[in-house]
């Protein structure tokens, strides 16, 4: 019986994806699965000593990990128009958000973050202060930096803190590629697993993620308590933004998209070299 270790973040949107593996609410044979639940920094480090079979990833990190890892053609979090990382600080939208932030201090999530990735496309003159990504808005709110960069639950509280929004990621990269989905964060599986075995992998996840689909709400009662604070209507409206069509397949506008931002990230020299993104093929798509 193979055991396949499934790593994601434990947030409420992930919980969700998981909900019917996790709660052996499908069928996977005599594939047996064990999760583990760190933040997505962590996971991106992990991913480079290929600790995990299956894992969460930053699509920015992909760029440092195609020889090992494989994307799943599911369980992506695309930031789609209006929301994506959002960069907040304590005073209001300048006029000119990219020169205003040149130069100045801004609390990241990680460096192999892709918030941290498409912020440096944007503006890559800034002073990245690492910081656990739950930790970004009380960093702001002190003064300590001159903004952060918030993902997770962070998108939607921001406000209840008196920060103020200069800089939505999904609004910007959607203006900048003429509609593009944000590709932020991909779950990939290792490559020496062998077709066989990958393909199987990738069936039981893509119907975990349907399955919490078909049952919004047991699955929704299962993430809440993933949410880290938000109340049932914010929890909802977080998960309804990084668990839809995009995450049940990429399409082709989700697939155009990582290879676009991987190409742009390594024009601009952000990232060693173009990488061939390759996505599994599980013949259900």
């Amino acid at each position: 019986m193979p055991t396949i270790h499934v790593a994601h973040s434990p947030d409420s949107d992930d919980a969700f994806m998981f909900w019917a593996l996790a709660q052996k609410k499908i069928d996977t044979g005599d594939r047996e699965y064990v999760h583990e639940l760190a933040d997505i920094e962590t996971l991106n480090r992990r991913a480079l000593d290929a600790e995990l079979e299956v894992t969460a990833i930053s699509v920015h990190a992909y760029a440092y990990l195609s020889d090992t890892y494989a994307i799943l053609p599911h369980g992506a979090s695309m930031g789609d128009r209006e929301y994506g990382p959002r960069l907040v600080a304590r005073t209001p939208k300048p006029a000119d958000v990219r020169a205003t932030i040149a130069g100045k201090s801004v609390a990241v999530p990680g460096e192999l973050t892709t918030a941290y990735l498409v912020l440096r496309l944007f503006q890559p003159d800034f002073k990245a202060v690492v910081v656990p990504f739950d930790q970004i808005e009380e960093t702001v709110e002190r003064g300590d930096v001159d903004a952060g960069l918030l993902i997770h639950e962070g998108q939607l509280t921001y406000q209840d803190r008196g920060l103020q929004l200069w800089l939505d990621e999904g609004a910007w990269w959607f203006d900048e590629t003429n509609g593009l989905p944000l590709p932020l964060g991909c779950n990939v599986v290792r490559r020496d697993l062998g077709d066989e075995l990958i393909s199987a992998v990738s069936r039981d996840l893509r119907a975990s993620i349907t399955t919490g689909l078909e049952h919004r709400e047991e699955a929704l009662a299962y993430a809440l308590q993933f949410s880290r604070g938000l109340d049932d209507v914010k929890a909802n409206t977080f998960v309804s933004m990084y668990v839809n069509d995009l995450t049940v397949d990429y399409g082709e506008r989700g697939r155009k998209a990582v290879a676009e931002l991987l190409g742009r990230a390594a024009d601009a020299g952000l990232i060693p070299e173009k990488v061939p993104v390759s996505f599994v093929d599980d013949g259900e798509r």
